[in-house]
């Protein structure tokens, strides 16, 4: 009897635990927005770099968000360090880097762990931005990207891309549905929109200096 008695507990443990590594219901519109793409990504992914375009385009036609998180793959021999330089030019302006992102995408093919940080710096002549010797001295963009593959862990991704649609539902858990099948994603946003509740608006920042915000949101990329 002891011993059935610890099996169940055992194979309850293991359900509760995938239950609780699928649970997408984390993932959240940024604030003041309805509905909002959410995608774990990896630049060295090519089906990534066929999904980032599309992505955006759906996005910028709906007039909401896009949350990017790092998702680089072990297998994938420069995807990490791609990602802090993603981050990197995120600190200049999110929509620099999203370009940054956009044309390792564009250029992904051509690019190894050898020659990356010549693509780097090529990008940044070509938008006048400065690249340093030492990216990330004190390690914490390269923690950053850690953190977004800790989540992606938590919440069950497997894969890149990893793509949901998710609403604001209110007080409640949001709304959030995987795009399984990417040709409906306009759909998707479209059904998304009609369930979701109206957006509440930031609260107001009582500091005179607010945080610079790190979501890497829809500034056009596409």
């Amino acid at each position: 009897m002891k011993v059935r008695r610890n099996s169940v507990l055992a194979l309850l443990l293991v359900l509760s635990t995938g239950a609780f590594g699928a649970d997408a219901s984390l993932l959240k519109p940024p604030p003041g927005a309805k509905v909002a793409i959410v995608m774990f990504e990896d630049l060295e992914c090519p089906d990534c770099s066929r999904a980032y375009p599309m992505v955006w385009d759906a996005a910028n036609a709906h007039k909401i968000p896009v949350v990017l998180h790092d998702f680089p793959l072990p297998r994938h021999n420069w995807s990490f360090e791609a990602a802090v330089w993603a981050r990197y030019f995120d600190q200049t302006s999110v929509a620099l880097g999203n370009e940054f992102r956009k044309y390792i995408y564009a250029n992904q093919t051509q690019v190894s762990k050898e020659n990356l940080q010549q693509w780097v710096q090529k990008f940044g002549q070509e938008n006048k931005a400065p690249v340093p010797f030492v990216k990330d001295p004190g390690g914490k963009l390269a923690e950053k990207v850690r953190a977004d593959y800790a989540l992606g862990q938590r919440i069950g991704v497997e894969h890149t891309p990893t793509i949901w649609v998710v609403g604001n539902s209110g007080v409640s858990q949001p709304l959030v549905e995987e795009v399984k099948d990417r040709a409906q994603l306009n759909q998707m946003i479209e059904d998304m929109l009609k369930k979701a509740r109206p957006a509440q608006k930031p609260a107001t920042q009582k500091s005179p200096l607010p945080k610079k915000s790190t979501i890497k949101t829809s500034e056009k990329a596409g």
